[in-house]
């Protein structure tokens, strides 16, 4: 079986890729606010949390299509896969060892950042490997993977690309952590809804699963809401400039799935409300670095 570039876009889930430059950008910004930043590092570090995010992405697919969860699930563009593996368009072979290079070339940038800012940096490599390495098979089966996903793919890598820039801690960065942990908290939670009976029968134990889909629908609800407050908060504590009140405004997209959540849970999430869920997440992200650079440029 030859799989062709598609088929390589397809397995690493290519338009979900846009997560990671948010976050370092994000990150990057608070760190510029704080004092430091370089042009070279925030790229060198999307690249590294491209890949493992790609890596991630790989081995859940690689691992569905093992179990049969790929067999079972219902797609929509959110959630369900990308269908690559099921259709033929790659041997699960070549996409376990398309993941295991793109996890390499994010080790070795994380190891080149240890090697140029220290050992501050380790805990949040370590966490990631684990978040990468562990999410499908151990982490989404025991109740931990939304947590997993908040830390692995929103608060770490915020605080970690504020941490390569020079070495130093930065309390912004650890503020807008905060919003970036709810939203990809929140992104994976709301894509578990449509998967619930084929992770069921594939053995997953996540949160819809778990607490069922009323009270999962609460936890979404309240975490979406802690989003906008954490970044009221810092704005009021003075970690975070003024101008990032705008990034209040993306808050707005929750409407459709906080509606959904609120009102019935028990029904199909609304395709409307899992497009809203992914344009929150990434608008936000985006807004909160732009008025962070905005901040540092105008001061």
């Amino acid at each position: 079986m030859t799989a062709d570039l598609r088929s390589f876009a397809g397995v690493s889930r290519a338009p979900f890729l846009l997560l990671p430059p948010t976050l370092v950008a994000s990150g990057a910004a608070a760190a510029a606010w704080d004092g430091a930043f370089s042009w070279p590092r925030t790229l060198l570090a999307a690249v590294g949390l491209v890949s493992l995010h790609m890596a991630v992405n790989i081995f859940n697919e690689w691992s569905d299509m093992r179990t049969g969860i790929d067999l079972h699930t219902e797609r929509t563009p959110f959630s369900g896969g990308s269908g690559t593996l099921p259709a033929g368009g790659m041997s699960t072979g070549t996409a376990f060892w398309f993941g295991v290079a793109c996890s390499g070339l994010g080790l070795a940038i994380g190891v080149w950042f240890i090697q140029q800012v220290g050992w501050v940096l380790l805990p949040i490599i370590v966490a990631g490997a684990i978040s990468v390495v562990a999410y499908t098979d151990v982490l989404a089966r025991i109740g931990v993977g939304e947590m997993s996903a908040g830390f692995g793919l929103g608060a770490g890598p915020v605080i970690g690309s504020a941490l390569v820039q020079s070495g130093e801690w930065s309390e912004a960065a650890a503020w807008v952590a905060i919003p970036a942990f709810c939203m990809t908290f929140n992104l994976l939670l709301l894509n578990e809804f449509p998967d619930e009976t084929a992770d069921r029968e594939g053995g997953r134990r996540n949160l819809v699963i778990l607490m069922g889909r009323k009270k999962a629908a609460m936890i979404y609800a309240v975490a979406g809401l802690c989003t906008p407050a954490a970044i009221v908060f810092a704005v009021a504590a003075g970690a975070l400039p003024l101008p990032c009140l705008v990034a209040l405004v993306p808050s707005l997209m929750l409407a459709k799935p906080l509606k959904w959540a609120l009102r019935d849970p028990e029904a199909s999430v609304p395709i409307p409300a899992l497009g809203a869920n992914v344009i929150w997440n990434l608008a936000t992200n985006t807004v909160l670095a732009v008025t962070l650079a905005f901040a540092v440029i105008t001061s």
